[in-house]
């Protein structure tokens, strides 16, 4: 059933610059031709391979006196499925196939990949990684392979594992398998080597990770069977040699005494049909409606209890026993929820064009209600959390200050430093969301020094609309007010644009400011940092005596000549 590979034919004539040869599909052991254990001979494998440790399923007697039941296979031969499965051991790196997959960690780190995939691909498949994001747990990435022989590299992260979460991690960990798959198909590839997707670290249990791992395959194959070519598992430990050709039998049968073995030695739960472990609170329980009774003649009435009173009133019609009215009154009918965003859809797309005309930017979109918000907000303060966005903070656009006059928490946002040309804007809307979200909890302020900005190009409305959507409704219920200093007569009638096309609430708490010693009246000016620029544009604007204190550091700013 499994057997040793002879040597490998070393691309190009050589063996790679870690000893280690490529290894073409035709060199790996077929499932569906491997020898049968009644004449397989283990005297010419690996003595690390040995089976002493392991109960074969195939070979148990007792399997055989109980497997003949009369019980339907769940996972009966199929010998076109057969012929795709492939057993090795050994890194998959070294398999000339389309994909690899890697088992890393969510942030695609090179310390908590696969041992040895970075050194045999060389560096750039760690600049890439760096390029991704992140992954979260039970998804997958895919990437170039760079210096192996394979096309792509998948990258997905495996769940850890708790005995109370069981169920999450086995779902988890299925997902893994099956996003990668899927990734293979989406970008044209047939043929993937696949390590054992766990660590030590995340202590999940070899065996059942191997249950997951192959009953994953297997349903994904019954599915796409076509799309596929050829799926390797791959091992490095003899354990999970062992532990893989003790459970592909029951999985994979390749003929009718394994598939009736199978049905006495596979788990009561193999899952549903993707492989994931079914959870029987969330099965959804459809009953009959009951057929309408030929009404009985009267009868005395009962004494109840008080305390049973409620219980009949509540089943007082006969839809009430199978409906319960205070779950259903939170659901509303899926029809009249997709008419109703349909509806929302077409309004916003008609009624904003004349914006998108005038250069407002994309005003359209049906709007959000609360729970998209905070799904949106969530999103995005996840992922700015796993990336690291220095070279935006280095920019000094957005910053913390101190507090307002009332004491209130101050965000500043300096205009001039808004290079549109050179900002990533996703980038800084991520930036803006990390840095909101501690002060956005309670009331705060907002400083904006405009001194200068005007000489920058400014994002459109459209930009704007969706940048208030993503902080949420939390930072238009706790915000303060917003001190414009040094407003000009574009960004008064940009602001006017906002309140009647983005969200009247939020900016019509604008307050213009127009010289500095003004706006210490409501920001002191030991809480701010003020770029020196600003001082200067403020002599230059308002004119006045020709020079300015700052108070904070004694400086005497001077009027131009």
């Amino acid at each position: 059933m499994y057997r040793s590979v002879a040597p490998a034919t070393p691309r190009g004539g050589l063996p790679s610059d870690s000893g280690d040869s490529v290894v073409t599909l035709d060199q790996v052991p077929r499932w569906s031709d491997a020898e049968h254990r009644s004449t397989l001979e283990y005297g010419s494998e690996d003595p690390s391979f040995s089976n002493s440790y392991f109960a074969d399923p195939l070979t148990s007697s007792s399997g055989a006196e109980s497997s003949g039941n009369g019980m339907v296979s769940r996972f009966p031969v199929d010998h076109e499925i057969n012929s795709k499965i492939y057993l090795w051991r050994g890194n998959p790196w070294n398999l000339e196939v389309d994909a690899v997959v890697n088992s890393t960690n969510e942030n695609l780190d090179e310390a908590h990949s696969s041992p040895g995939l970075h050194a045999a691909a060389g560096p750039g498949l760690a600049e890439e990684c760096a390029t991704l994001g992140g992954c979260r747990t039970g998804m997958a990435k895919v990437t170039n392979a760079y210096d192996l022989p394979a096309r792509r590299v998948i990258h997905t992260v495996g769940p850890k594992y708790a005995v109370k979460y069981h169920t999450a991690a086995e779902n988890a960990l299925s997902h893994c398998y099956r996003s990668c798959l899927e990734l293979l198909i989406e970008n044209g590839l047939k043929s993937i080597a696949m390590g054992c997707i766990y660590t030590e670290a995340k202590n999940y249990p070899r065996e059942p990770a191997a249950h997951v791992a192959i009953r994953t395959v297997r349903r994904f194959l019954e599915k796409q069977t076509d799309k596929i070519s050829a799926v390797v598992f791959c091992t490095t430990t003899s354990s999970d040699t062992e532990i893989y050709k003790r459970l592909l039998p029951l999985y994979f049968p390749r003929d009718k005494h394994e598939e009736e073995v199978a049905i006495s030695k596979l788990p009561a739960d193999v899952g549903d049909e993707n492989g994931e472990t079914i959870i029987d609170e969330r099965k959804i329980r459809i009953k009959p409606l009951p057929k309408k009774n030929i009404p009985k003649p009267p009868q005395a009435p009962v004494e109840l209890p008080v305390s049973d009173v409620s219980l009949i009133r509540r089943s007082s019609t006969y839809l009430d026993s199978y409906l319960d009215p205070a779950f259903m009154s939170l659901i509303k009918d899926p029809d009249q929820r997709r008419m109703e965003q349909w509806e929302k859809t077409a309004q916003a797309q008609t009624g904003w064009n004349c914006a998108k005309m005038l250069g407002f930017g994309d005003l359209g979109g049906p709007p959000l209600s609360a729970a998209e918000e905070y799904s949106l907000h969530s999103r995005y303060l996840s992922k700015a959390n796993s990336l690291n966005l220095s070279e935006i903070a280095e920019m000094k656009i957005v910053y913390r200050g101190g507090v307002d006059s009332e004491g209130r928490p101050v965000m500043v946002v300096v205009g001039a430093h808004f290079l549109l040309r050179c900002l990533d804007l996703e980038r800084f809307v991520l930036y803006v969301v990390k840095e909101f979200e501690p002060v956005i909890q309670k009331p705060y302020t907002i400083v904006y020094f405009h001194s200068a900005a005007s000489l920058q190009l400014q994002p459109d409305l459209g930009w704007m609309r969706r940048l208030q959507q993503i902080l949420g409704r939390k930072h238009q219920r706790n915000l303060h007010a917003i001190y414009v200093l040094h407003p000009t007569f574009h960004l008064k009638a940009t602001i006017f644009a906002l309140q009647l096309f983005v969200d009247s609430v939020v900016w019509k708490k604008v307050v213009y400011v127009d010289r500095l010693l003004q706006l210490f009246r409501y920001v002191p000016r030991e809480q701010l940092t003020i770029p020196d620029f600003v001082f200067q544009h403020d002599l230059e604007v308002n004119g006045g005596k020709g020079l300015i204190v700052d108070p904070r550091t004694k400086y005497v700013y001077q009027r131009p000549s």
